[in-house]
C-alpha cells in the first residue's frame, strides 16, 4: 500500500462525506505530529505500536565491490515495535 491508496483508505473510513483532500490534510497531520514527537521522545499508539529513535555507533564495515575496509559514521534510526492489537491482526 502506498501514500495515496492509504488516503483513499482513510477517506473510505472516515465516511463519504469526506473528500480526499481533508484525507490527505489528516494523514499527513498525524504522519507530521509523529515525525516531531519521535526527535524528543518514544511515541507510543496503544495497540498499534512505539517509534522510538535508537542511536547506532561507528563501526567498520567493507565495501562489497571492491572489499576495502570503509568506516561508518555513528547515526539515529527510528525503530518501530508493533504493538498486541497490531500482531493480532496479522496473525
Amino acid at each position: 500500500m502506498n501514500k495515496g491508496q492509504l488516503i483513499e483508505a482513510v477517506q473510505k473510513n472516515l465516511g463519504g462525506d469526506t473528500t480526499k483532500a481533508a484525507a490527505d490534510a489528516a494523514l499527513n497531520a498525524v504522519l507530521d505530529a509523529v515525525t516531531k514527537a519521535v526527535k524528543k521522545e518514544s511515541v507510543q499508539i496503544i495497540g498499534f505500536g512505539t517509534f522510538s529513535v535508537v542511536k547506532r555507533g561507528a563501526r567498520t564495515g567493507i565495501n562489497p565491490q571492491t572489499r576495502e575496509k570503509i568506516k561508518i559514521k555513528a547515526s539515529k534510526n527510528v525503530k518501530f515495535k508493533a504493538g498486541a492489537k497490531l500482531k493480532a491482526a496479522i496473525s
